[in-house]
Order: C-alpha cells, then structure tokens, then sequence
C-alpha cells in the first residue's frame, strides 16, 4: 500500500473547480437579484431570488446534517463495515457550520423584512386591527414567534456539539499510539447513541419550523419524515461520489469494492423510503380530501405540474430500474452517473418543496437562476470538504472495527 496516499492533499484542479463554481454562482446571484421583479406586483420583493438562495443554503446544510446523523448511526449500531470510509463521512459534517451560518442569516434578515419566505414574520399578521391580520396564522403565533427563535437556536448549538464530539473524538484516538480499552471509541458509542434521540425529534421539528412553515396554513405529520429521507439521500449520494472520486485519483486503496457496494444499496433503499413517504402524504392528503390540506398539492399541480413529475421520476423511477442489479452498484462509474442525477433530482424535490409557497403562480420554470444558486452552493461545499478531508488522515488508526472494515466482503 502507498503510504503517502493516506494523507490527501486537494488538487489545484479541484481546488480551482471549487472555484470556478462559486465564482459562476456568485455572478448568477447577482444578476438574479439585479432582474428577478414582477410587473405590477409590488409585494414580490426579489421572491424567486430570495427562495432560491433559502434552496441551496437549506439543501446543502440538511445534507451535511444527514452525514452527521449516519455517523452517529454507525457508532450507535456498532457497524463495522463503514469503518474505512469513517474519515469521507466525517468530512461531510464539517460543511454543517458553514450551512447552519447561512440558514441562521435568512432567519434574520426574513425577520428584518428583509425577504418574505415566511409569511408569519409579517408585521401585524396576527394583530386583529391589521390590514396583514390572518386569523390562521394568529392561532399558529403560540408556536412561532420568540419560542420558533428558541428551538432554532436550540437545534443549532445540539447539532453542531454532537456533530464536532463525535469527529474530534476519532481524531483524538488516532492521536494515541494505542488506545487502551478503545475509550474514545466507547465514548463515540455513547454519544451516537444520544445523537440518535435528540436528532429523532429534532429533525421532524426543525423541519416543520423552517420548511413546512413557508405554508403557513397548511400542515403534515408526514413532512418531517419527508424532507429527513429527502437529505439522508442526498448524504449517501454525495458520500458515494466522494469516495468513488477518491479512489480514481489513487487514495483510499483500502476501501473494498463491497463497501461501495453498500453505500449503493442504502443509496437504493433509501431512495424507497422517499418514494413511499412522498406517496403516502400525497394520497393520505388527497383521499381525505379537505379543503385546507389539498391546497398544498394543488398548488403544485396548477403550477409545478412538470416539476412534480420530473422530481418523482428521477428520485424514484431512475434509481429502481438502474441500481436494482448487483452490478450496477459495483461498476464505480455507473455508480457515480447514477448519483449525480440523483443528487441533482433531491435538489430539485427542495425547489418544489419551497417555490409554490413563495413564489407560487409567478414561477415561470427552471431557469439558470436556480441552477447559478446550485453551483454557488455546490463550489462552496466542495471546497469546505476537500479541505477537511485534507486535515487528517483519510484512515482511522484506533477503531476496533478497522480490520472488520479493510477485510469487508460480501
């Protein structure tokens, strides 16, 4: 084995791809903002352009946030098979400051009136002598308002302490030339185990808090499930892609083909599990057929319609029929083909997810503002990533599972 490959060093190559796609972002942001307005209306105060940025800050967080939750798993599980590819995951949890620090800005400056993505920020919506008063959502104003502050922040600091427990305690192992009676190991276990809990409830509430509630009036027990399978898939994908692409340039000889091939099956599963969930708030909604549930559905019939069904055949039909095969989640490049349409695909789930509650009829199709907005974020987290990949080395030196994981076979 080529030792020096343990120690990953970015490419310029990648390192200016990074750029290159922040840069033809950053431009696009700009030129959305300086042109997205709507004749004669307005309340449309940069709309598209304000959901767009709220697109990729939120996708690309939940992303890094669903990383943090499959790390905390594999300790809380003791799974041994996803040892070597510890250090890739870890990665990926290190954009989480980056996109709770964007996600925590629009918080503000929506409550600053600054951009009206939620309606409920509105001054005076639930003053009865208002001219914005809505009674709906002056009923809901318990839930929102300084405590939706509190658990938000709440969310943030539980996130990022567990999240940096758990890296900083597989770093400070490595550090040790052994690590008697693997105590940080034990101590990982522990906190993955508490993660799990707290994630639990909290990524079903913080999903109801920052998302669901764009449709202020409308509400789905389903919907934190919904977005969790949403970003659980795009973490497996963007994790597939990395190790894959990892492998090509020559590190991370040690991880087997079988390890791949897992991380193809729970991309398969997974994709499942969206399929049913998305399914079932649809038909539970639409077979009960009451008037204030229907709306959110359509809504987006009126107006996302071809939206709607691209979103439903990549992220469900395309990974069914193309990873159903033991092969095609062993062929590497297929793999990678695969997931980047798929990665592509749950984006365009958080566009559908977001646009008819604030842009509604005004949405004219996807357009290179939505795409611009996506490389912004893309550059960034790659380039947060690699470089954290970067830190330490790509194996771990003391995990009890480390030789479970270098000999995985199935």
């Amino acid at each position: 084995m080529n030792t020096e490959k343990l120690n990953f060093t970015v490419p310029s190559k990648a390192r200016m791809f990074s750029f290159g796609l922040m840069a033809v972002g950053l431009i696009s942001i700009i030129l959305m903002f300086l042109t997205d307005h709507v004749d004669g209306d307005p309340d449309y105060h940069n709309t598209r352009a304000w959901s767009n940025v709220f697109s990729g800050a939120f996708f690309f967080m939940a992303l890094s946030l669903a990383a943090a939750f499959f790390l905390g798993l594999q300790y809380a599980a003791e799974a041994g098979w996803s040892t070597t590819i510890k250090r890739v995951i870890e990665a990926v949890t290190m954009y989480l400051p980056w996109g709770l620090s964007f996600m925590m800005l629009l918080f503000l400056l929506g409550q600053f009136q600054v951009h009206h993505i939620y309606h409920w920020m509105t001054p005076g919506i639930a003053d009865a002598t208002s001219e914005n008063y809505d009674k709906i959502i002056a009923g809901k104003m318990g839930y929102f308002g300084v405590f939706w502050w509190v658990r938000t922040i709440l969310y943030m600091i539980g996130w990022l302490w567990f999240t940096f427990k758990l890296r900083n305690n597989s770093i400070e192992a490595d550090k040790l030339d052994v690590d008697i009676n693997n105590s940080y190991h034990w101590k990982n276990i522990k906190i993955g185990a508490w993660f799990m809990v707290l994630f639990a409830v909290t990524s079903s509430t913080a999903s109801w808090d920052w998302v669901m509630s764009i449709d202020t009036h409308w509400f789905s027990t389903l919907f934190g499930w919904y977005i969790f399978s949403g970003m659980w898939i795009s973490a497996l994908t963007a994790i597939t892609i990395l190790v894959i692409w990892l492998k090509k340039e020559g590190y991370m000889e040690f991880v087997t083909e079988s390890t791949i091939h897992d991380m193809g099956k729970w991309m398969f599963a997974i994709s499942f599990l969206w399929t049913y969930l998305y399914f079932s708030q649809f038909m539970l909604i639409w077979y009960a057929d009451i008037p204030e549930e229907v709306v959110y559905f359509t809504a987006r019939w009126e107006n996302y319609k071809a939206l709607m069904w691209t979103v439903f055949f990549i992220n469900f039909a395309l990974p069914m029929v193309m990873l159903m095969s033991r092969d095609s989640k062993r062929n590497f490049f297929f793999l990678m083909f695969v997931g980047t349409i798929i990665f592509i695909g749950h984006y365009l789930d958080v566009i559908m997810i977001v646009m008819p509650g604030t842009v509604g009829h005004h949405w004219t199709g996807l357009s290179w503002m939505e795409f611009g907005c996506f490389f912004f974020f893309l550059g960034l987290f790659i380039y947060v990533v690699l470089n954290a990949l970067a830190k330490v080395p790509l194996r771990v030196k003391n995990h009890p599972f480390i030789q479970e994981s270098l000999h995985h076979s199935i």
